[in-house]
């Protein structure tokens, strides 16, 4: 069975293209033409915006497949329309594995003993119905925090040694006020060092052929210099980094977290592909073709770097 670090990485390889498309749909930015649709057969309900976002999704996961290796679909934006949400939310999973693409849920999940491993089996394992054993939401990735130390991490990690799934760990976010936690001093470093130091513990089980963990870490964009330390703390993790395009960070800021060859990170972009067509001033009806120009144009962007 193939690490799911073995998978990323050889698929970034393939593509050439260190993307990952962050499917965070709001409903007020989806096609007008997408919207009539669904009001007009299931009025304005919660199940009229699921079929809105598995409309608007599909159309940018074929848009886009060839030229990305991977999607992480943010689940609060499911969540919000309740369990038709979340049906849409394993739609859009299937649907993008059926694509050639790995997905990694956004949940950012966490705590101990059975509640964890009922996270860790229900998003990345298999889960017992009745008498059998089932894989329900079926991500190949989950975000998860580290807050709860060891005890929240372990369930997660013994899943995806079990069924070759991967997990990205909060280490450096890139939001304003991460520094309120994660850089404050704790001792002669600052607190998300010390979180780089276990991620990489966590993970030493869990390296595949390609050198990389299973176990990858979350570092922001937004701070380059930090970037910089956290990448000679975690030699083997792969950095899902936010921040790129719509949080202001750009190819050179991302560049600390890739090592001097180019691998060892996936840089996200959600609203700045998936929302294009309003960027460009298009038509809703062409919301497929600005996200596939998007992509590209931030793939030769990134292809700068290296």
């Amino acid at each position: 069975m193939l690490h799911f670090a073995d998978k990323l990485t050889n698929r970034i390889a393939t593509l050439a293209s260190p993307i990952c498309v962050g499917l965070d749909p709001r409903l007020n930015q989806i096609p007008e033409h997408i919207l009539e649709q669904v009001i007009e057969e299931y009025g304005e309900t919660t199940e009229g915006a699921a079929e809105a976002i598995i409309q608007f999704n599909f159309g940018i996961i074929d848009g886009i497949a060839d030229i990305v290796p991977v999607v992480k679909p943010q689940i609060a934006f499911y969540e919000c329309f309740g369990h038709h949400g979340l049906r849409a939310y394993e739609e859009t999973v299937r649907y993008a594995q059926e694509k050639g693409l790995l997905v990694i849920g956004d949940a950012k999940r966490n705590d101990i003993g059975s509640t964890a491993e009922a996270y860790a089996n229900g998003h990345l394992g298999q889960v017992q119905i009745f008498d059998d054993m089932q894989s329900t939401i079926n991500v190949d990735a989950l975000t998860v925090t580290p807050y709860l130390g060891t005890d929240g991490i372990k369930p997660f990690t013994d899943v995806c040694q079990e069924n070759g799934k991967g997990i990205f760990v909060l280490v450096r976010t890139s939001n304003p006020s991460s520094d309120e936690i994660q850089g404050q001093p704790l001792g002669d470093h600052l607190m998300d060092e010390h979180v780089a130091g276990l991620v990489e513990g966590w993970g030493r089980e869990l390296i595949g052929q390609t050198g990389f963990s299973s176990v990858g870490a979350v570092v922001g964009a937004t701070y380059p210099e930090e970037a910089r330390v956290l990448r000679n703390l975690m030699p083997n993790q792969i950095f899902l980094v936010p921040g790129y395009g719509a949080q202001g960070g750009g190819a050179e800021d991302v560049k600390p977290c890739f090592h001097e060859n180019g691998t060892g990170a996936v840089v996200n972009s959600s609203r700045g592909i998936i929302f294009a067509y309003q960027k460009n001033g298009q038509t809703g009806e062409a919301f497929v073709e600005a996200a596939r120009e998007a992509a590209l144009a931030m793939k030769e962007d990134l292809g700068r770097l290296f």
